[in-house]
């Protein structure tokens, strides 16, 4: 084969680059002679991921349950990556940071379509069976979800509503913490006690969260957002993004799920509690919670009416 110029030129540049970083390039290039090329099912480890839906029962639909609940953690871990791209750029600009938080919504916008799947995509019988043997486990422990959040705004707009006026957002993330608006919905609605669904998810991660709020605290996407220029604070396509994000998380998301609940856990006679024994009927509601990250950009009528119709529409 002759060695065009082409070829000649690439091999110059990888030995100034293995050069620069004190490597052999001869070294590196017989490994190229030994290495096998790539396929599709080895790179994406196809064989690995099939393996994974280890289900507790034989009831079929666990399968769609199961699967559906993996696909969303990839999800969030799309999400996660986009965060970090955002807070680690040097000299961020409005055009990086609106298609980085763009690609967020678009990630929950999929998740949330898909959301059908949990609500029609199985029957009603199984569910209400094979749930029984997932108990404590819920979806409310997925630790990457409560990343999300944490990524996304100041710890103080994660402190329970009934709670925040207490603080300044100034104090250890240690003692907001204690406060976070997600366990009231994990605690026993008639004794006011931790659910052992709580307890289990807070001694895996609560150092973890705590740690990771601390880090974030002028790193967060709101405050990667008050870094920008005050020009590009004010473009549209900024404010649009970071709105739109705040509803696909605190509206959308939550409501798909309520949706669900509805449709598997609520009866004529009283309501089903979920697995981990979750007042999902007062935590998913975004009306209830007023979870809002961006309070700023919103106006009193939005805050006040935050997630009311949706709500109404599923009821009605």
């Amino acid at each position: 084969m002759e060695l065009t110029p082409e070829i000649l030129e690439r091999i110059t540049l990888l030995k100034a680059k293995y050069d620069a970083q004190g490597q052999d390039l001869v070294a590196y290039l017989d490994s190229l002679l030994y290495s096998r090329m790539p396929n599709y099912w080895d790179y994406v480890q196809v064989y690995t991921l099939l393996s994974l839906q280890k289900t507790y029962t034989d009831f079929p639909d666990e399968v769609v349950f199961l699967m559906y609940h993996q696909v969303t953690e990839l999800y969030f871990k799309l999400c996660l990556h986009e965060f970090q791209q955002i807070s680690d750029r040097k000299n961020l600009d409005a055009a990086f940071f609106v298609e980085h938080v763009q690609r967020i919504n678009r990630y929950f916008e999929a998740l949330t379509k898909s959301f059908e799947i949990m609500v029609d995509g199985m029957q009603r019988e199984q569910f209400l069976k094979f749930r029984l043997a997932l108990a404590p486990a819920s979806g409310f422990q997925s630790a990457q979800y409560r990343k999300i959040e944490i990524h996304s705004t100041d710890f103080i707009q994660l402190v329970h509503k009934d709670h925040r006026s207490k603080y300044s957002g100034k104090e250890a993330i240690s003692e907001l913490f204690e406060n976070i608006y997600w366990k009231e919905g994990a605690t026993d609605i008639e004794t006011g006690k931790k659910t052992l669904t709580l307890t289990q998810f807070e001694d895996r991660y609560r150092d973890e969260f705590i740690q990771l709020g601390e880090q974030l605290r002028n790193d967060n996407l709101w405050q990667c957002y008050l870094r920008l220029s005050a020009e590009d604070q004010e473009l549209p396509q900024v404010i649009h993004a970071l709105k739109q994000n705040d509803v696909n998380i605190n509206v959308n998301w939550p409501l798909v799920h309520y949706k669900s609940a509805v449709r598997y856990l609520q009866k004529d006679k009283g309501d089903i509690a979920a697995t981990g024994g979750t007042n999902w009927q007062k935590y998913l509601p975004p009306r209830f919670q007023k979870r809002i990250f961006y309070p700023q950009l919103w106006s009193e009528v939005e805050m006040a009416e935050w997630g009311k119709s949706w709500v109404e529409a599923v009821l009605n």
